[in-house]
């Protein structure tokens, strides 16, 4: 896959995002309708514990169960979720990604924002 290209104003929406989540606590991804054709990636840990390369590194971890073919068929165990991070990191027409951290005194919170979405029901993954 093609390297992907930062793009700043998905790295202000995910800023925006993450900071919405230490504010309130609340751990879910955003309101899709609110970010058209954005796929979104969250992490969630212990303040301070952890670097960003392990954040993602679990995102990037999935790759384990990954099995190529037509999504959401891509999990050696079944279960797409399993690799839905990966997938999205890796989703052949994904060519940008912005990402940002906010944190409160107990929990870092981690979101990254990519264009075009992945984890489109019927494409292939090579």
């Amino acid at each position: 896959m093609p390297p992907l290209a930062w793009d700043d104003s998905l790295g202000v929406g995910a800023a925006t995002y993450a900071q919405q989540m230490a504010f309130t606590g609340l751990f879910q991804h955003s309101n899709r309708q609110a970010r058209r054709g954005i796929g979104e990636n969250l992490w969630m840990g212990t303040h301070g514990a952890f670097s960003l390369e392990t954040m993602v590194g679990g995102w990037s971890a999935e790759r384990r169960y990954f099995v190529p073919g037509i999504f959401p068929n891509n999990s050696s165990t079944g279960h797409w979720e399993d690799v839905g991070h990966y997938t999205q990191m890796i989703w052949p027409t994904t060519t940008r990604v912005g990402c940002a951290l906010a944190s409160t005194a107990r929990t870092d919170y981690l979101v990254c924002r990519y264009a075009t979405a992945g984890n489109m029901d019927g494409r292939r993954l090579p």
